[in-house]
């Protein structure tokens, strides 16, 4: 059996939802899957900054706005797309990280987290959101 057929799409669509739970209309986040490279180099980056903050700092408390940015650094860059959504008149990464950093809209990236962090959003076929 060629285990491929097991593979996971390379990216993942999540119908984004407000902080009550119902969806907003045609407002969708399209991330790449912890199976492509760009999540890789997602958490490569991640991993860099942190270990980049250790040497400056020597130690490794956060603030709480460190950890904000942190998040929002990681979660712009595990992002495709937007679609449907607008802030300030931004564009790709830069809106990403606006939208994520935005502790008003924080709903969003926690929505953004979770489903990063479940493969099955991933499989073939899937229409989790």
């Amino acid at each position: 059996m060629d285990i491929r057929k097991y593979s996971v799409e390379q990216t993942g669509r999540i119908e984004v939802r407000d902080a009550e739970g119902e969806l907003i209309p045609g407002v969708v986040i399209v991330v790449y899957s912890p199976g492509s490279k760009q999540f890789a180099k997602a958490q490569a980056n991640r991993s860099n900054r942190t270990i980049d903050t250790l040497r400056k700092k020597g130690k490794a408390d956060q603030t709480p706005e460190s950890m904000a940015e942190e998040k929002s650094n990681y979660l712009a860059d595990c992002t495709h797309s937007f679609e449907g959504l607008e802030y300030d008149k931004l564009e790709g990464k830069a809106l990403y990280k606006a939208v994520y950093s935005d502790v008003s809209l924080g709903f969003i990236a926690d929505q953004v987290a979770e489903y990063l962090g479940d493969w099955s959003n991933f499989t073939k076929g899937s229409t989790t959101n």
